[in-house]
């Protein structure tokens, strides 16, 4: 008999065994159904929900705006490579291909990817000028991001918060524009940090270059004077515009949207015609061409010395994980901006930018992510889907192509103004006093992030922004806010029982205070026997430190025989609590409880 009761326990083992194996086995085959389904495609590769539907109008929309962000791209491209430390044409080697790239796998039509300035201070930051540091950071930035989109990890983003964010672009574009004063007075200097370049400013000011000054105050203004124009009111579009109206508003207009190519090609053809007797401090001899298709390198040659991979990533240090990270906030905060209301997937747009700069390495690039003022002037040329990055991409090639010989005399003072024109609109001050007055402990985060990015540095400035904002949420946290309601049973004073409500979640940081308000409740109003109801409403989840202190606490309730209860607890929080807590008794708010209370009577409440 024992012989056969162990065959049968073997068997039935067998039998679990076999139906956890066709359970495990039903849910990978539905996996796998649902990630072969066409509905996963469209997801994943967004261009197949819009290409069926394109049309004429789609494509002259897609053209203009892709023309259009091509003028502007260009000149910052060389400007963004410039502060990088890189050689100009390496910024036009990244704004291309990613063009391409996101048409297929980007979820907003508005998005345009390419060089930024906040993304090109960092690679200077990490690559020290390096065009091959520069070129593997793309490539690891592009390998991480695209991991995160695979394993849906674009929660992350949520942990970085808007005054972070907030006090780190206004760092980062206070940063920015301070680099380009060298460029605008037309000395040379290598100082780093924002008050080394100010005191180097003024150190060198006798050395001031009046032609750059002249051009580049001059093309400063320009640029923000053509900004302004099309916000008047008399050059806006409406539906009453004769055919001569609608013509001359165009070109007003497109005069704004290039203003930044206007003012470099204005600037250029000066430079060109003087260059003789050359005044102004220009940007050189450009290689010249297309950039070679290659696989990035993972070793990097520093004269007769080679540096290997791991040496190289020591030698970048946390900028590896900074990099993508600023990357997707970047591209995640204008994917949001541009969203007009409609939910954007985190994942997908990581997919795609992880994509982006993974493709970009191979021609050389720098790390990029999405612009907001480029895809501003998309989203106002009237692009209809992301399939304006052709036209994008096209332009640049044909620019490498055809006009790098001439990119030479470009004015450094001109790619100085161009590059101060669009950051100084990026210090986010408009945020100040709204964050004051929803929460001031946000105010506290938003200008630690701000002077952290501003006078330490940037990666760390945001990491501290973070760790502060988290320490914030704790502190919150374990100062749970607890409301007491006694339900009076008649005019003498005496409750009939009493509520106490935690309005906060229950972790170890704050379960001490909470167990220690519901004890003393019922000590002094309770007077050690009325019974309390804990209302759980507000409670959705809890850790096991928590269950345990609300197990000593309800122990010390019966050990002086005081009822105690909990009601509107969720089904999550029951089982975790009766897990510690077989003597628990749960109740609910329109059940009446004169059984469980005996003599009380319960009343009630909102």
């Amino acid at each position: 008999m024992k012989k056969l009761a162990e065959i049968w326990n073997k068997v039935r083992e067998g039998e679990e065994v076999l139906k956890k194996k066709r359970k495990t086995l039903e849910i990978i085959k539905k996996r796998a159904q649902k990630s072969c389904s066409f509905q996963t495609l469209k997801d994943k590769v967004p261009i197949t929900k819009w290409l069926p539907v394109y049309d004429t109008d789609d494509l002259v929309g897609d053209i203009i705006a892709g023309l259009t962000v091509g003028l502007t791209v260009i000149p910052q491209g060389i400007a963004y490579a410039l502060i990088a430390g890189l050689p100009p044409n390496y910024g036009l080697y990244s704004a291309f291909f990613g063009s391409f790239i996101y048409m297929f796998f980007g979820s907003s039509k508005d998005i345009t990817i390419g060089p930024t300035a906040i993304m090109s201070i960092l690679t200077y930051e990490y690559s020290h000028g390096s065009p091959q540091t520069a070129n593997l950071l793309c490539f690891t930035s592009g390998v991480i991001i695209l991991v995160l989109g695979c394993f849906n990890l674009g929660f992350l983003t949520n942990f970085v918060s808007m005054p972070v964010i907030s006090g780190f672009t206004s760092a980062a574009a206070i940063t920015i524009f301070t680099s380009q004063l060298k460029g605008l007075l037309g000395f040379k200097g290598d100082a780093k940090g924002v008050v080394n370049q100010w005191v180097q400013t003024f150190t060198h000011i006798t050395e001031t270059k009046w032609a750059d000054l002249v051009l580049g105050v001059t093309s400063f203004i320009v640029l923000l004077l053509l900004r302004k124009l099309r916000d008047i009111k008399r050059f806006k579009k409406t539906e009453f515009d004769t055919r001569s109206q609608k013509a001359y508003k165009m070109a007003i207009f497109l005069l704004c949207v290039g203003r930044n190519a206007i003012v470099v090609i204005i600037a250029t053809f000066l430079s060109a015609c003087l260059d003789s007797n050359q005044p102004f401090t220009i940007t050189g001899d450009i290689k010249p061409g297309l950039p070679s298709v290659q696989i990035p390198h993972f070793t990097i040659t520093e004269g007769n010395k080679t540096i290997a991979f791991t040496q190289v990533m020591s030698n970048v240090g946390p900028g590896v994980i900074i990099l993508p990270l600023v990357a997707i906030l970047e591209n995640f905060a204008i994917a949001s901006s541009f969203s007009q209301g409609k939910a954007i997937d985190a994942n997908q747009e990581m997919i795609a930018l992880g994509l982006c700069n993974l493709g970009n390495s191979f021609f050389q690039a720098m790390p990029t992510t999405g612009s907001f003022s480029r895809t501003a002037v998309n989203a106002n040329s009237g692009v209809r889907t992301p399939a304006g990055g052709i036209a994008t991409g096209s332009l640049i090639v044909l620019a490498l192509a055809v006009l790098t010989p001439y990119f030479k005399y470009i004015p450094l003072a001109a790619l100085a103004a161009v590059v101060m024109c669009a950051v100084i609109f990026m210090v986010e001050y408009e945020d100040i006093v709204p964050v004051w007055k929803v929460r001031r402990a946000d105010e506290v985060v938003l200008w630690v992030s701000f002077l952290g990015c501003l006078f330490w540095k940037l990666e760390y400035g945001i990491v501290l922004g973070v760790i502060v904002n988290l320490i914030v949420l704790l502190l919150f946290q374990a100062i749970p806010n607890i409301e007491v309601i006694p339900v009076l049973e008649d005019v003498s004073g005496i409750p009939a029982h009493i509520v106490v409500i935690p309005k906060c979640e229950l972790f170890y940081i704050n379960i001490e205070k909470v167990r220690t308000k519901v004890a003393k409740t019922g000590l002094d109003l309770g007077q050690g026997n009325i019974p309390i109801i804990v209302d759980c409403s507000y409670i959705t989840s809890i850790d096991y430190s928590a269950a345990r202190g609300f197990q000593a606490m309800i122990s010390d309730f019966h050990k002086r025989k005081q009822p105690i209860f909990f009601m509107n607890s969720k089904h999550g929080l029951q089982k975790s609590l009766t897990a510690l807590s077989t003597n628990i008794i749960f109740v609910e708010e329109d059940v009446l409880i004169d059984a469980l209370l005996g003599k009380y009577h319960f009343q009630a409440y909102s």
